[in-house]
């Protein structure tokens, strides 16, 4: 049985959003980070796992695991995804502090 990756609410982002210049500009890191659909579709795969997944992540979608992996590093600088070595492999989950983050940002457009 694997073990999760991710620890919830790590962070403690805040959810409530000033009207400011700080959340607009995290909003478009976030926008930017899901501006290519394999990268959302590589974060609803992950939000839909139960448990974290590594390369077998590569079989799920139609392009290489050198694709998969800078997609997924693009996902993790902007802190929506996190991963966590696990040997040889790398365990990615969704941050599910930073989505309810990134649903509060898009509620307070």
């Amino acid at each position: 049985m694997r073990k999760r990756c991710c620890k919830s609410g790590v962070r403690g982002v805040p959810t409530d959003i000033p009207d400011t210049q700080q959340a607009d500009t995290e909003l478009a890191m976030y926008a930017k980070a899901l501006g290519h659909p394999m990268r959302v579709r590589i974060v609803r795969i992950l939000a839909q796992q139960s448990e974290c997944i590594c390369g077998d992540m590569v079989a799920l979608l139609p392009v290489a695991q050198s694709t998969v992996s800078q997609h997924l590093k693009v996902l993790k600088n902007a802190g929506l995804v996190q991963g966590e070595i696990d040997g040889p492999r790398v365990r990615y989950c969704v941050d599910p502090a930073v989505v309810k983050r990134l649903k509060a940002l898009i509620r307070g457009l």
